[in-house]
């Protein structure tokens, strides 16, 4: 009788797990982010957009989940704090262009939201050539937190500021100005600025795709002009510079007088489409690099794909230097303007095609095609496969992140609102495991919630923060 009971039991089991999705029933979690800490970066994951130096977008810490989660609003000048950081003290630090406005830095009380100290960074010079107002990101949207909680933050006017705080967080005073007009000139603008593991300053341009580098020391500048566009930021690593531009991958390296070289390239597939919801026709993401020597980006094809790299500087006989190309979204309907999640080996895309100027009327109540989706390389790293697809939550701009504590992809989602012209805005959590949306939780509604862009980041206490067009919001456990 017991045998029979065992026997029935295990059939029951095995039914159970028939009867779940496949992905469900498969997938892995996701493990927390491996990345290197840049010695002149703030500690990971505070240090800029997406994290740490790999990009990753990714976190070993929690955030919020689980029900009785309250949203929380700052009201700011207008204003779109896109990149979130934090100091040493777990205050928020932020920079905040504006169509009206010069950038500001501020420094914010990540519980109350109040700006305890601000600092306006210079105004002037047009947005980069073909670049719409709402898609302009220089002058601060890029910019990091140094080991020393110093922002550093290329200007409107092409220089790179350095900034510290003053008076225990009531100001900011500038400690360093450098100058790299004599580099990036006309009408260019420098995109992002970072600094590798051995200190020197990485930069590049958009239109005229300039690579650059800056001694901070001697202030001594070596360009390397691409002709194409870069209008994403990039990823570092201990020994080398990922890249990509509205063309190729490419990584790089400094040699010994600290000019930028080019280590390898590669053409990725494009449909030569400008989509809606991209700044340009070329791929949208930051590189991602990831663990067992891979960088991950999305190319312009259609439907549009994860392209994994190996980074290595050369291959290994036999080994192609790209290790997979997946589809993801559905043909005539992917894009994406954000940088890949990454940590361990999985990968998950938002898709963000039909995402519109949301400053122009003529698009209000305009809403983007749905999806979210998890890609794995394959434990030998010689291929890669689709793992779930989420088509019920439409992220129309946001960076996601995601949370090893909590197993949750953590997005910014918009739905139609009680007239055509009116949309709803919302918190929203998906499980990385199945891609079942765990939560939706009300942020606010039209423009004002919009975030445009901006990357949502999870705070040392565990609450969600996310800058929009109306001021920060943050998400937490109701008390």
């Amino acid at each position: 009788m017991g045998k029979r009971l065992h026997t029935a039991l295990f059939s029951l089991a095995v039914g159970a797990l028939a009867a779940l999705p496949a992905t469900a029933a498969a997938a892995p979690a996701i493990p927390a982010p491996q990345a290197p800490q840049n010695p002149y970066f703030a500690a990971n994951p505070n240090n800029n957009i997406h994290d740490d130096t790999w990009m990753t977008d990714a976190y070993a810490r929690g955030g919020p989940s689980g029900s009785n989660l309250l949203t929380n609003f700052g009201m700011q000048p207008p204003s779109l704090c896109g990149s979130i950081t934090f100091d040493k003290k777990g205050r928020i630090v932020t920079v905040c262009p504006s169509l009206v406005a010069p950038p500001t830095l501020r420094l914010v009380d990540p519980q109350t939201l109040a700006v305890l100290a601000s600092f306006n960074l210079p105004a002037g010079g047009a947005p980069p050539p073909n670049t719409p107002a709402y898609q302009n990101f220089t002058g601060g949207g890029y910019f990091f937190l140094d080991n020393k909680d110093r922002v550093w933050s290329a200007t409107k006017t092409n220089h790179l500021f350095v900034l510290s705080e003053t008076g225990g967080g009531t100001g900011f005073t500038v400690d360093k100005d450098y100058d790299l007009t004599s580099a990036v000139t006309g009408d260019e603008r420098i995109t992002s600025a970072l600094r590798d593991f051995n200190g020197l300053v990485w930069f590049v341009t958009k239109a005229d795709g300039k690579v650059g580098t800056l001694d901070a020391k001697t202030g001594k500048i070596k360009v390397f002009k691409t002709g194409e566009e870069i209008e994403n930021s990039f990823a570092i690593g201990k020994g080398g510079v990922f890249i990509v531009s509205d063309k190729r991958m490419y990584r790089f390296r400094a040699d010994d007088k600290g000019r930028p070289q080019v280590v390898w390239k590669s053409t990725y597939p494009n449909s030569g489409i400008h989509k809606p919801g991209q700044v340009d026709a070329g791929s949208g993401t930051t590189p991602t690099l990831m663990p067992h020597g891979l960088v991950a980006i999305t190319d312009n094809a259609d439907p549009m794909n994860i392209v994994v790299y190996r980074r290595a500087p050369t291959l290994e006989k036999g080994q192609k230097r790209v290790v997979c190309e997946v589809p993801v979204f559905k043909k005539g309907g992917s894009a994406t303007e954000n940088s890949l999640i990454g940590s361990g080996r999985s990968l998950i895309a938002e898709n963000n095609y039909g995402y519109v100027d949301p400053f122009d009327p003529a698009n209000a109540g305009a809403l983007t095609r749905p999806g979210l989706a998890r890609v794995d390389v394959n434990k030998n790293a010689n291929g890669c496969k689709k793992v779930w697809t989420n088509t019920s939550v439409a992220a129309p701009s946001v960076v996601p992140k995601y949370s090893a504590k909590t197993g949750l992809i953590y997005a910014y989602s918009q739905t139609a609102g009680a007239t055509p012209t009116t949309t709803q805005w919302s918190w929203v959590g998906i499980n990385a495991r199945t891609g079942k949306t765990e939560f939706t939780v009300p942020a606010g509604s039209d423009i004002t919630a919009n975030n445009n862009y901006a990357g949502l980041a999870l705070g040392p206490t565990g609450t969600a923060y996310l800058g929009t067009v109306g001021g920060i919001r943050s998400l937490s456990k109701a008390p």
